[in-house]
């Protein structure tokens, strides 16, 4: 059975598994060196992170701070709380939004590599 959380990243997971070329690292806890946030990613040359809780969960003061050095540095930050957030689609329209206004950059080579997507 999953948990609310759990529920919430698959959600967060489906979303960014739309966009190819994107770079995405969920990393996993195991008590060694520095902790993060739940995935971090870039997008069209966009940095990009997300907090994923459960419903009724607000992120710790680490979090909190990671998140603030991440806006602080120009990174787009989200918070998620379960899987009905409406930050769920504010993450999908700034990632459509890069696809539209981003889409003919130059600067972007092609993807001739055909990535999969995650």
């Amino acid at each position: 059975m999953m948990t609310p959380e759990g529920r919430a990243k698959a959600k967060v997971r489906a979303i960014l598994s739309k966009y190819p070329s994107m770079y995405t690292y969920w990393p996993v806890p195991s008590g060694f060196g520095r902790t993060t946030i739940d995935v971090i990613g870039c997008y069209r040359g966009h940095f990009f992170a997300v907090e994923v809780k459960g419903e009724g969960k607000k992120p710790t003061l680490r979090q909190t701070q990671e998140l603030a050095s991440m806006a602080k540095a120009m990174g787009k930050t989200f918070v998620i709380v379960g899987d009905s957030d409406p930050a769920l689609g504010d993450l999908q329209r700034w990632l459509d939004n890069l696809t539209e206004t981003i889409r003919d950059d130059v600067h972007i080579p092609p993807d001739t590599v055909r990535r999969r997507p995650i």
